[in-house]
């Protein structure tokens, strides 16, 4: 019978962590009705906009530009309302080849005008002009501005998550979404390496906010 309940009580100090840990939730949920609205910056630290490229048809080659700042206008009761302004900082741009990186950003040879970005490339920038929601997803249409050419663009955006943060975070509401986008880089005057390396360029956005 002592074996029985030493058994027992190990059993229980073993299931017991496992059953509290269950029992947590995260604090952002897919649940709408936890947004309240209104102003809201973005995450820089969790807002992340990776592009890809196919490269001599063998493979994709990925990248990432992170720290994006900006803001979102966002009232749940009028979403064609919103409004988003973001700023991207193509100087930190990360790829998993320190030579693809260091040759996004170098000089143009003997003066003249760089393969890429350039040393002190600019701030990309979007701009929103046009919200059209649908349910949890919505058209996003805008004005990026890259590489000193400004052009429309149109994200594909879906609702990730929305909630309060704990107390010992701050407390603040998060509110995140996903969005997806292609568009050509010769059109913002970046055409080095094409076919080789591909015109076109697919974004991914995680977008995080917080009020």
């Amino acid at each position: 019978m002592r074996k029985k309940l030493i058994a027992l009580a190990a059993a229980i100090a073993v299931a017991t962590p496992i059953i509290a840990q269950q029992a947590m939730q995260t604090p952002g949920q897919k649940n709408p009705a936890a947004i309240t609205g209104g102003s809201y910056t973005t995450d820089p630290n969790h807002t992340l906009v990776m592009w890809e490229v196919d490269h001599l048809g063998f493979t994709p080659y990925w990248g990432i530009f992170g720290d994006v700042n900006g803001t979102l206008q966002f009232d749940p009761k009028k979403p064609n309302a919103a409004k988003v302004d973001v700023t991207i900082p193509v100087s930190k741009v990360v790829t998993a080849s320190t030579g693809l990186t260091a040759h996004l950003l170098r000089a143009g040879k003997d003066g003249g005008k760089p393969d890429f970005f350039g040393p002190t490339p600019a701030d990309a920038r979007f701009v929103s002009t046009k919200v059209v929601a649908s349910g949890q997803n919505a058209t996003i249409t805008g004005n990026l501005t890259l590489n000193g050419v400004t052009k429309p663009v149109t994200l594909a955006a879906k609702f990730y998550g929305a909630g309060k943060m704990p107390a010992q975070m701050g407390g603040k509401e998060g509110l995140g979404f996903e969005a997806t986008a292609t568009i050509k880089r010769s059109d913002f005057g970046i055409s080095m390496g094409i076919p080789m390396v591909s015109d076109a360029v697919h974004l991914k956005i995680a977008a995080g906010f917080m009020k």
